[in-house]
């Protein structure tokens, strides 16, 4: 490409020319030769078009949690072997591809959600520093413009056992069953606030919408599952300890009819709950099929957002669990042997519609875990 026209353009030229592309285009565009990769990536183009493109809905994948134990484990030579790049996929284009990570100067990463363009990840030990492999820390970044910060250090065992939920820029809630810590980058103190939790149990799937903390929690007994759904705000957690158990008479056996639940956030604030659909109440119900439910939080109303296909289900059906992520308005399943990921995804008209994504970058348990990642260019750390 050295002949290129391109390269006989000045740089300001280029810059206007291609800020009239979708920040998609611009990503597909930055592929074509060394020269449109510089310039599209320097800091001048991206300060052009940072306040001007809307963002794009991507699904993003997380690596698998025994390639993370292994990185947590191993030596510092770990640094060639850890992820150096997010997978994800673009669900208009039906395309993979890769945001470089290598920018982040740490021994080992492992991103594990994302929230208004920001992308977070846990992470140990920068590179050439002599640190304790059991401090871990959080990283909040932007992989487009690869500006990062690093949150204050945490022990281990968040890590290792706490959910990590974000909102707003730059405010994180890190729960376990017992306790939960909260950093809020609005704050001026610049340290964790911990407090207890009194969860009935482990929390699953717990999301955070706005101030709202969801979870679904076991009440039942060691011989039968029994979900529930509890919700606390940041506030009342920090304050109170209290959560309130979500219940209607309305809403009769909703709980029990579904195997293995799990929550997602919707989209326009609602709550998205799914599992598999029993077919019928004993202990060792088989599954007919995946179930998606809505639930809208002020009239504590749930609908049927959308039901797998049989002919799409049973790939699933020999699964002894599947795995759930997204949000908004597509949701992802995978499964032990399925070898592609299953998409629902809500259109315009508030219908759902289902197919298939393959060419899913291998991993080594066949299961595959993700969360979406709404790419932006002004998202700063």
């Amino acid at each position: 490409m050295d002949s290129s026209p391109f390269n006989l353009l000045p740089q300001d030229t280029l810059h206007q020319i291609f800020s009239h592309l979708t920040l998609r285009e611009i990503n597909v565009s930055k592929c074509v030769c060394k020269c449109l990769n510089t310039t599209l990536s320097s800091p001048s183009f991206l300060h052009v078009i940072s306040t001007t493109q809307p963002p794009f809905s991507l699904l993003a994948l997380r690596p698998s949690h025994r390639s993370h134990h292994h990185n947590s484990t191993s030596s510092s030579s770990s640094s060639s072997t850890h992820n150096n790049a997010l997978h994800v996929f673009d669900t208009m284009l039906n395309y993979w591809f890769r945001f470089p990570l290598s920018f982040l100067p740490f021994r080992s990463h492992f991103p594990i959600t994302s929230s208004h363009g920001l992308l977070y990840l846990w992470a140990e030990g920068p590179i050439n520093v002599g640190t304790s492999m059991n401090n871990k820390t959080l990283i909040v970044c932007n992989p487009l413009t690869r500006q990062f910060k690093l949150l204050p250090q945490l022990g281990s065992a968040w890590c290792k056992h706490g959910s990590v939920l974000v909102g707003s820029p730059n405010q994180v809630l890190v729960l376990t069953e017992l306790a939960a810590i909260y950093f809020s980058g609005s704050s001026t103190s610049n340290n964790w606030l911990k407090f207890s939790s009194n969860l009935p149990s482990k929390p699953r799937s717990p999301i955070l919408i706005c101030d709202t903390i969801l979870a679904l929690c076991d009440v039942g007994s060691p011989w039968r599952s029994q979900w529930k759904l509890f919700r606390s705000t940041v506030k009342d957690l920090q304050f109170s300890q209290q959560w309130v158990r979500l219940e209607k008479h309305e809403w009769g056996d909703i709980f029990d009819i579904l195997k293995r639940p799990r929550l997602l956030g919707g989209k326009n604030d609602k709550v998205l709950m799914i599992g598999g659909l029993k077919s019928s109440y004993s202990l060792h119900s088989s599954c007919s099929t995946i179930l998606i439910l809505r639930l809208d939080l002020e009239s504590l109303e749930w609908e049927e957002a959308g039901r797998m296909p049989p002919e799409m289900f049973r790939y699933f059906q020999d699964s002894s669990k599947f795995k759930v992520f997204g949000g908004g308005s597509r949701v992802c399943f995978s499964g032990k042997r399925v070898g592609r990921l299953a998409l629902w995804e809500e259109n315009e008209c508030g219908k759902g519609e289902w197919r298939w994504i393959g060419g899913v970058p291998g991993n080594s348990d066949g299961l595959y875990r993700g969360f979406v990642f709404e790419a932006r260019l002004n998202a700063v750390p």
